[in-house]
């Protein structure tokens, strides 16, 4: 490798470090907004649409789900029926398996909360043609791929019965505007 390609791939580095680091400032400060407004955090909300989606369900499950670890989900179940939004149940089957089902207000508060994703985000994203949003997702999946790559973290368990992780990407309509191609 040259010295321009390094300091190349070295400026590439720190520049998806930065982004990295603001994507992770904008969703915290995010969070704390939703939790000031609907009284409930990004990380609460989407545990529990994860269990109104999947219900019954169980702690693992919802921590393969969301990309949660199973300590931090079961402390955010713990939160959510302290606020009397989520139910656990134990298996009759099996009495070691604990399910969760939400109650009728979680249900109302999930159905009546913002979108954990930023409003604006969400509205600037739904307004690009579908190639570039699968576009974005998919390069966001990619570098998630590489930091699992590298020992950082468990890889993603695929969503139900025989899905891929890889998202299907439209062939028609017009590139990307940000000149990426799929």
């Amino acid at each position: 490798m040259t010295t321009s390609t390094t300091v190349n791939a070295q400026q590439y580095d720190l520049r998806i470090l930065r982004a990295l680091r603001r994507i992770t400032r904008s969703i915290a400060l995010h969070s704390r907004q939703l939790a000031a407004v609907s009284h409930i955090t990004a990380p609460q909300l989407m545990c529990l649409r994860t269990v109104i989606a999947s219900a019954p369900i169980t702690a693992t499950a919802i921590s393969r789900e969301i990309h949660v670890s199973p300590s931090t989900v079961v402390g955010i179940l713990d939160r959510l029926e302290d606020k009397g939004l989520v139910r656990r149940e134990r298996s009759r089957e099996d009495r070691r398996t604990v399910f969760v089902t939400a109650t009728p207000a979680g249900m109302a508060l999930a159905e009546e909360a913002p979108s954990p994703l930023q409003k604006h985000l969400a509205e600037a994203l739904n307004a690009l043609p579908e190639l570039e949003q699968a576009t974005i997702t998919l390069s966001l999946e990619r570098i998630v791929a590489l930091m699992e790559q590298g020992g950082q973290a468990a890889p993603p368990e695929p969503h139900g019965e025989g899905a891929t992780a890889i998202l299907e990407v439209p062939t028609t309509g017009p590139a990307p505007e940000s000149g990426l191609v799929v």
